[in-house]
């Protein structure tokens, strides 16, 4: 199939310093039109991001929704996500970008519930507003200084992989009061099973039962679960990752929604094409020239 929306990856100018960048988001916006796509158009990301915003007001498109974002807000996008600015001339701020291999290899220096609490999108808001005492910008700014200064770049890899553990711990200590805190690892542990399975066998069922019988636990205990952990019952949670997907898919690429229909389980195309018009009031050929 071709691919229609942009897949955004990129390389650091920085040769010691592999798999993260930081630039102000006036640079995207100058070079905008310089650019093989329009970032106020949906693209997705083949990287984590994170977007601090310093100045002007704005709304930013995470996954199909649109944010409001201000001064001191900070976006969080994972790798896989639809992602779009609406730029204003007063806008200002940092983009941090890195990539799942850098991700990966600063695991060990985060807590476990950090790395949930921002990352695992169907969770938590993509949104953070910080309080006007917190020094997170300044950890942000430290970082950005440490990228481009012109003095000596002595142990600059290790400075820079500290403060951005640095930030992401201050972040996650600001997230916890602003979203449910997840106190019980063991129902975390199963809803993020249950995810993973989903994951790999969306297409073949849509049913709760199967995921369940695949945990070796009861439907009533999934649905308990999904219930504490995201506020919604399983099938609910099944049917928001399944219409996500088509989206994505519906607007990725060249796809027909009879041969998407197929790829995603369903037996017949004029059932998926009910199941996404029950969900989104839209059928996909009409949400796909909406978003196009």
């Amino acid at each position: 199939m071709t691919k229609k929306i942009p897949h955004i990856s990129f390389e650091s100018k920085f040769p010691e310093i592999k798999g993260i960048e930081i630039f102000p988001i006036e640079n995207l916006i100058e070079r905008k039109t310089q650019l093989d796509h329009n970032p106020e158009k949906a693209h997705q990301l083949e990287f984590y991001m994170l977007i601090f915003f310093t100045n002007g007001k704005s709304k930013h498109l995470v996954d199909f929704v649109w944010h409001e974002v201000k001064e001191n807000t900070v976006i969080y996008l994972t790798k896989g996500q639809i992602n779009a600015f609406h730029f204003k001339k007063e806008m200002k701020g940092f983009m941090l970008l890195f990539t799942e291999e850098y991700f990966n290899a600063q695991l060990n220096k985060l807590p476990n519930d950090t790395i949930i609490r921002l990352f695992t999108s169907h969770l938590f808001s993509p949104k953070v507003q910080i309080p006007d005492n917190s020094n997170v910008g300044d950890y942000i700014r430290f970082l950005f200084h440490e990228f481009y200064k012109e003095e000596g770049t002595f142990n600059r890899k290790n400075i820079i992989n500290n403060l951005y553990s640095i930030i992401f711990s201050k972040l996650e200590s600001l997230k916890q009061y602003q979203t449910f805190y997840l106190k019980d690892s063991d129902k975390l542990k199963t809803f993020l099973n249950f995810k993973t399975l989903l994951e790999r066998d969306y297409h073949k069922s849509r049913n709760a039962d199967f995921y369940a019988s695949q945990l070796h636990i009861t439907y009533k205990h999934l649905n308990s679960i999904c219930k504490e952990v995201i506020n919604q019952t399983a099938k609910q949670f099944i049917d928001g990752f399944i219409i996500l997907e088509a989206k994505r898919n519906l607007i990725n690429s060249s796809i027909k929604s009879t041969e998407l229909a197929y790829s995603m389980g369903f037996d017949e195309s004029s059932n998926f094409v009910k199941y996404f018009k029950k969900h989104t009031r839209l059928t996909p050929n009409k949400f796909k020239k909406l978003h196009k």
